[in-house]
């Protein structure tokens, strides 16, 4: 059984930096490609950023230049550093292979919810 936990949110200053990461077990992690995504209030879950099992990552533009993904195969951890966080960065941040099976919450962990405010 595939078990995604994410961590490291919290509320954040505009402009904070945390760190997100992702454990994974179940999966055969190294043969993945690996996703952020997000989802803010009322919004869809979209992509934020993915990481090939070779280590290449394919960002959206809304993350080029703030967030840095990668990936420690022996750990089975993904990780995102955000930087220049924004109030639009505020969302529940997931992570999940690259395409996800489905969008039922039994093939998604809880995420990591990162609030971006003063």
């Amino acid at each position: 059984q595939v078990q995604l936990v994410e961590s490291g949110g919290g509320l954040v200053q505009p402009g904070g930096s945390p760190r997100l990461s992702c454990a994974a077990s179940g999966i055969i992690f190294s043969i993945f490609t690996m996703g952020w995504y997000r989802q803010a209030p009322g919004k869809q879950r979209e992509m934020v950023v993915h990481i090939s099992s070779d280590g290449r990552p394919m960002y959206v533009d809304f993350g080029k230049g703030r967030f840095i993904i990668s990936r420690d195969n022996a750990k089975k951890v993904v990780y995102l550093q955000m930087n220049s966080l924004r109030s639009e960065d505020t969302a529940v941040y997931y992570c999940n292979i690259c395409p996800p099976p489905s969008f039922s919450n039994d093939d998604w962990g809880q995420g990591t919810q990162v609030t971006v405010s003063s």
